[in-house]
């Protein structure tokens, strides 16, 4: 009975046990931490990512070939065709959105064609030297109309669209929940330029 007392009362060991209980709220709280500061990187490196992939595409040709050979003289703004010289309108252009496979008008008046692959390809590579994760199939591309550009300007494209890049569907897998498999859905990101020239293959 008395050797029972004894190990009752032996407290050898005690802060290894108390050591062990502690252990993994302590990592779990330490790789919390780390996931909050990795997730603030993340969403840096989408923003400015999606930031330096509209520059690309202000830049460089358009990814919807039709965009540089559409011609708006003779198109009705306002009322009135427009003639050589002429201020396109923003109502001339609505709104062009383009993915990896597909451009598709949102809202009509839009030229029609498919995307150049080849081109929207080395946006994506682009946007990849700031974010690595970037996948093609989550960036989309929009032009829609600014009232910018002239009819007839021999300069294609005639039109200086407002474009915009997007990041959709991203997401971003923490320390502590990927042994589970578990992803958390990111924002989607945007941004947004006037098209400059919207010729040539390359961006600094």
């Amino acid at each position: 009975m008395s050797g029972l007392i004894a190990l009752w009362r032996d407290s050898r060991a005690a802060s290894a046990a108390e050591f062990v209980l502690v252990l993994p709220l302590a990592l779990l709280l330490l790789f919390g931490i780390i996931d909050v500061g990795n997730y603030a990187w993340t969403l840096n490196e989408y923003e400015k990512a999606t930031q330096m992939g509209t520059r690309y595409a202000v830049v460089t040709n358009v990814v919807q070939p039709a965009l540089e050979t559409q011609s708006y003289v003779g198109v009705t703004c306002g009322g009135t065709a427009l003639r050589a010289g002429d201020r396109i309108c923003r109502e001339a252009l609505g709104t062009l959105e383009c993915s990896g496979t597909a451009c598709t008008c949102v809202a009509a008046p839009c030229p029609t064609g498919p995307v150049d692959n080849a081109r929207f390809t080395a946006l994506v590579n682009r946007m990849r030297t700031f974010q690595p994760d970037i996948t093609a199939d989550r960036v989309r591309v929009a032009y829609r109309g600014s009232g910018l550009g002239y009819a007839g300007d021999p300069n294609k494209p005639e039109i200086a669209p407002l474009v915009t890049v997007r990041i959709v569907n991203a997401t971003y897998v923490p320390i502590t929940l990927s042994p589970f498999g578990v992803a958390v859905p990111l924002p989607d990101f945007s941004y947004s330029l006037t098209l400059e020239d919207g010729e040539g293959a390359t961006s600094s």
